[in-house]
């Protein structure tokens, strides 16, 4: 503890309402620490040494009693060490492993240690809807984390819905959890920590739990878990993906010649980093000027991995023809326009795969708007300067990404980076926040955040994620330092006693809706929206991690009239005699190779293989979706006819197999709500972009949970009248 007591002394004196600009902070920032005891020394003893004669005459006898009471009241257990700092970096640079392979989904990783702080397992979110960390790395550990600590970046809270993670995390035997950062989205934040808090495991957190680490170590290590999920952070403080803003200029702040030509501004070094980005995005903008004078592919230059979604904003539609972008075989790509605008060229574009979205008025906050109703949580702008300025003035542009060439191009009408603010005096120019500039290669990179963001660590501040160090309060770096379990701040949503049972138990015209977690509904019953695992009613979701067991074939109405599983393990749903069966990892993959199953065909068959494989369903909706569209002779004949029914049994199988995602579906009935899959893009099973259309897949989950009720109820009736009979016999 006192090799690095740094930190921890600056923390306890402020925190005992000390200045941290007087002469009392000066020797410890400056002091050597190699001659320290080892640990175990009473820090107060080393604490005094430290501070010089005139420097303690300073100090009042209150505020020697407040630091001795701040030191004394927390307990080993809940202190932050130096070595829980190092294992929460590594967790945090671990929990980014996918970036750029999946989108979008939380950013979260899981290293176990055994009773000595040795690493015996870590595991990372793979995608949305693949297995925990916490499962993972558990299983991974063979028991050998019995008595160890846990390192968490991110709260446990992958599904919603969902407890498993946190099941497991107490089932490994920890005695500790180490957490980075509380969940960001309300309806998971506090479940786990109290879960295992009733569970009698210890629980840290970062910037909350006392910490006795060197302070720049502590910065360093926060810094690091609140950029792993910097656009989570974003999308739950501003109700919008994180939007950045990216552009290389010469130095007289060029984008491109008089000409427009502009191949190349930047060097090689800083293309890489371009591309690195797109892929660590959902979505990559432009505007109809940028197609029409570069015509860019805005793909990652890369086999595999995620390719973001193209967006293309133009509200004529005065667009090339042969646009790169039209080619969707490599990349998906929408056009943004204004309703009503160039039919015929609509229709062209919807014919090559194009989808086109129609607003009533287009903006780059539209735009944005609608990306987050789609699930988006990081949005790359690589428009002009025209485009740039009202994504900026319209709060769509969070950060910059800026690269500086050494050279000078020159040209009164040569574009700019920015247009038109409508700015006329210096002091109105908007400040970027928590820059940083770096080398690459030939040029300089600069990034920032706008004031409208002002960065993770301010965002982690507006959800109540970071509480600031108060003068004289009892806290050490932020946090309250006579707590000996951690307890979640205030949220909208009571998660007390439903944690403590886990504990214990071990071309439309599309019109935006406002709020993706509740939907418009035209009656006047609540509504349980869903869309992306982690958001609220998640586990409802076919992405979401539940196996599900189906028998082989394809699934047809006469089966489904046969398909009744029954609650309990994935395995034990379908036991029919003389029929095979198979685990499928989630609904998604099921869903997507039912397109193809049972028809005659080498490649269909081979297509059903690669879909049971895919390592996630996100992957496995891209390999259904592509060859459904590509390959249209490989898919059932009656698909039209079957998706329904393949759902429908589907969903059977998932609902009776996992307990948790089962009694939220029958707890939504106790609310009589309507459920609705939100998705703005899908008009069968969600309710798409203005809210009407057909939501099939709410309406067969509201089928399932009326089937569960039945079910329930008619054992209930026998059990009753069971009961009764040996009452009689009784007399």
């Amino acid at each position: 503890m006192l090799r690095n007591l740094g930190g921890l002394t600056q923390g306890y004196v402020q925190s005992a309402g000390f200045d941290r600009h007087q002469t009392a902070i000066l020797p410890l920032r400056n002091a050597s620490f190699d001659c320290l005891p080892s640990e175990g020394t009473c820090p107060v003893v080393s604490i005094l040494n430290l501070v010089t004669n005139r420097s303690f005459t300073r100090l009042r006898a209150a505020k020697a009693s407040s630091l001795l009471a701040v030191v004394n009241s927390a307990t080993p257990d809940t202190v932050i060490t130096e070595k829980d700092l190092s294992l929460l970096s590594r967790t945090a640079a671990l929990s980014l492993t996918s970036s750029g392979e999946t989108q979008p989904h939380p950013n979260a990783a899981c290293i176990l240690t055994d009773p000595s702080g040795n690493v015996v397992a870590e595991a990372y979110l793979l995608a949305q809807g693949t297995q925990a960390p916490e499962i993972a790395a558990t299983l991974a550990a063979q028991g050998r984390a019995q008595g160890g600590t846990a390192y968490l970046n991110l709260e446990t809270g992958d599904c919603h819905g969902d407890t498993s993670a946190i099941q497991a995390l107490i089932s490994s035997g920890v005695q500790r959890v180490v957490i980075g950062l509380r969940h960001p989205v309300v309806a998971l934040r506090g479940i786990a920590i109290d879960a295992l808090n009733a569970a009698g495991v210890t629980v840290s957190v970062l910037s909350e739990s006392p910490c006795s680490a060197y302070s720049g170590h502590l910065e360093a290590t926060d810094s690091a878990v609140l950029l792993a999920n910097e656009p989570l952070l974003h999308v739950m403080a501003l109700n919008r993906p994180l939007g950045v803003l990216k552009y290389a200029m010469t130095l007289d702040g060029k984008i491109a010649a008089s000409s427009g030509h502009s191949s190349w501004v930047s060097g090689t070094e800083s293309r890489q980093k371009v591309f690195k980005t797109r892929a660590m995005s959902d979505a990559v903008i432009v505007g109809g000027q940028t197609v029409r004078r570069d015509d860019p592919r805005l793909t990652t230059r890369r086999e595999g991995g995620h390719q973001p979604l193209r967006i293309v904003m133009s509200r004529t539609l005065d667009l090339p023809i042969g646009a790169a972008l039209w080619d969707t075989s490599q990349a998906p790509t929408i056009v943004a326009t204004q309703c009503g605008v160039r039919k015929e060229f609509q229709r062209m574009l919807r014919s090559r795969g194009v989808e086109v979205l129609e607003f009533d008025f287009l903006s780059p906050a539209a735009v944005a708007d609608y990306c987050r109703q789609r699930g988006h949580m990081r949005l790359l702008w690589e428009c002009g300067g025209t485009l740039a300025a009202p994504a900026i003035a319209g709060g769509a542009v969070h950060k910059v990404m800026a690269f500086v060439a050494p050279k000078i191009i020159g040209g009164t009408k040569a574009p700019t980076p920015v247009g038109d603010l409508g700015f006329v005096e210096m002091t109105q120019a908007l400040p970027l926040q928590e820059t940083q500039w770096s080398v690459s290669g030939q040029d300089l990179m600069l990034s920032g955040y706008l004031p409208v963001s002002g960065g993770a660590r301010a965002l982690a501040g507006a959800l109540g994620l970071r509480r600031p160090i108060e003068e004289g309060s009892n806290t050490v770096n932020g946090g309250a330092a006579a707590a000996t379990t951690t307890t979640a701040p205030q949220t909208a949503v009571n998660t007390r006693t439903r944690a403590a049972d886990i504990g214990r138990a071990s071309g439309h015209s599309r019109r935006l809706s406002s709020n993706i977690e509740s939907p418009t509904s035209s009656s006047h019953l609540p509504v349980a929206g869903f869309y992306k695992n982690w958001e609220r009613f998640g586990c409802f979701s076919n992405f979401s991690p539940h196996a599900i067991t189906m028998p082989d074939g394809p699934m047809t109405h006469i089966k489904l009239e046969a398909f009744h599983p029954r609650p309990g393990p994935p395995s034990s749903v379908f036991d029919k005699p003389n029929t095979t069966s198979r685990e499928w990892k989630t609904n998604e993959h099921y869903y997507q190779a039912q397109k193809f199953a049972g028809v005659d065909h080498a490649e269909a068959k081979a297509l059903v293989e690669t879909i049971f494989s895919a390592p996630s369903p996100e992957v496995a909706a891209a390999i259904g979706r592509r060859n459904e569209r590509n390959r249209p002779e490989l898919l059932r004949e009656d698909w039209g006819q079957s998706k329904s029914v393949v759902m429908q049994a589907a969903l059977r199988a998932k609902f009776a197999a996992h307990e948790g995602p089962r009694q939220l579906l029958l707890s939504s009935a106790l609310r009589r709500a309507t459920i609705v899959e939100t998705a703005p893009h899908d008009y069968f099973w969600g309710q798409g972009f203005d809210g009407s259309g057909h939501n099939m897949l709410g309406k067969l989950l509201m089928k399932v949970r009326d089937e569960f009720q039945y079910e329930m109820q008619e054992e209930e009736s026998q059990s009753g009248i069971s009961r009764s009979m040996t009452g009689s016999r009784s007399c």
